[in-house]
């Protein structure tokens, strides 16, 4: 039975890849951070079941690094694990470089160490992309515009290129575009938006506020996305895979298809910070401010996965339109809850 560690098991990738990966009999082990929230919600089921080994610790601590590769010994390891807000690396740009650089520094050579057969998966992004023009591939060049991505790119090329051709390591890099679920982060655009619409729908709050509505990424399912991960492990040699559907979207679009998920018609009105979206009633149910733009955008991202359908025969599985509809009606679930428990108080 392989033995696989994933740092960031909390998260959204995390936990689809923890289920993926005990679905293919691996003995898997999760690394956390201690927290004073709920950390094991998108995972409770397969923790409380035991089928989960987890474990506390930090990137930032290489001791504790140490000392769980040592106590796990993993076949494979997925890192997840990362300071994974865009906006927030702008006001703390120093704790995005110690976890997205010196973080995983620490992991790789730590697991290098331990064991020179160990298949290591690093989660790159589609950021490191950043102003370079679309479609974006592998011999895309890189042009980073936040401290976020200036961090996951220095990873990339110091520590998963300079493994893999200086000492063989097999270490890939998947370089993922957006992709989502409804596990996804609330603070994320796209969960923002169909969250607070489900919420406008039921009447538990009057609008949802935006920032650039004609940014436009390449929207995927993460729950596609981690079957690309795994297979990057599988392959002989150890490579770099973009992974993205092929299609872009703007921010506006992912709100119209979330609006129709839940029967409501968006209908746009004025320009720049001043415009809104209204519902079929007039009710103003978008605004948009200034605070949640941010100070260096990426404009368009569009991927091309040429080479992960051709190489892992990997191809998304979700349309946009599934995913936009697998968000809302989670969210919306989650919103009649809220109002029965509102209703009863």
């Amino acid at each position: 039975m392989k033995k696989a560690l994933i740092t960031g098991i909390t998260g959204q990738d995390g936990s689809y890849l923890a289920e993926f990966l005990l679905q293919k009999g691996y003995e898997v082990h999760g690394l956390m951070r201690r927290s004073s929230t709920e950390p094991l919600i998108r995972i409770q089921d397969i923790v409380f079941d035991g089928k989960v080994t987890l474990h506390m610790g930090d990137l930032r601590d290489p001791a504790c690094i140490q000392r769980v590769i040592e106590l796990v010994s993993p076949d494979e390891i997925y890192n997840f694990a990362a300071q994974s807000d865009v906006g927030i690396s702008f006001k703390c740009p120093e704790e995005a470089y110690s976890i997205n650089f010196e973080g995983v520094r620490d992991l790789v050579e730590a697991a290098w160490k331990h064991n020179k057969d160990v298949r290591f998966y690093q989660a790159s992004t589609s950021e490191m992309f950043g102003s370079t023009n679309p479609p974006q591939n592998e011999k895309a060049p890189f042009q980073p515009v936040s401290p976020y991505a200036e961090a996951k790119l220095k990873a990339h090329q110091d520590v998963v290129l300079e493994y893999r051709k200086k000492y063989g390591m097999h270490i890939s890099s998947g370089i993922l575009f957006n992709h989502e679920s409804p596990r996804r982060g609330k603070h994320f655009v796209t969960r923002k938006i169909t969250h607070s619409l489900a919420k406008v729908k039921l009447g538990l709050q009057t609008h949802v506020t935006l920032g650039n509505l004609e940014a436009k990424r390449d929207w995927g399912y993460a729950g596609d996305y981690v079957e690309a991960m795994w297979l990057m492990l599988q392959a002989e040699t150890a490579d770099d895979y973009v992974i993205a559907t092929g299609e872009s979207r703007s921010v506006r679009d992912f709100v119209e298809a979330a609006a129709d998920s839940l029967g409501m018609k968006i209908t746009w009105e004025g320009e720049g910070v001043d415009e809104v979206g209204k519902d079929e009633h007039g009710d103003v149910v978008v605004k948009i401010s200034k605070n949640f733009y941010r100070p260096a955008e990426v404009d368009y991202l569009l991927g091309d996965a040429t080479k992960a359908k051709e190489k892992l025969g990997w191809t998304p599985k979700t349309t946009f339109q599934e995913l936009v509809h697998m968000m809302v009606a989670s969210d919306l679930k989650d919103a009649k809850y809220e109002q029965m428990k509102k209703s009863i108080e």
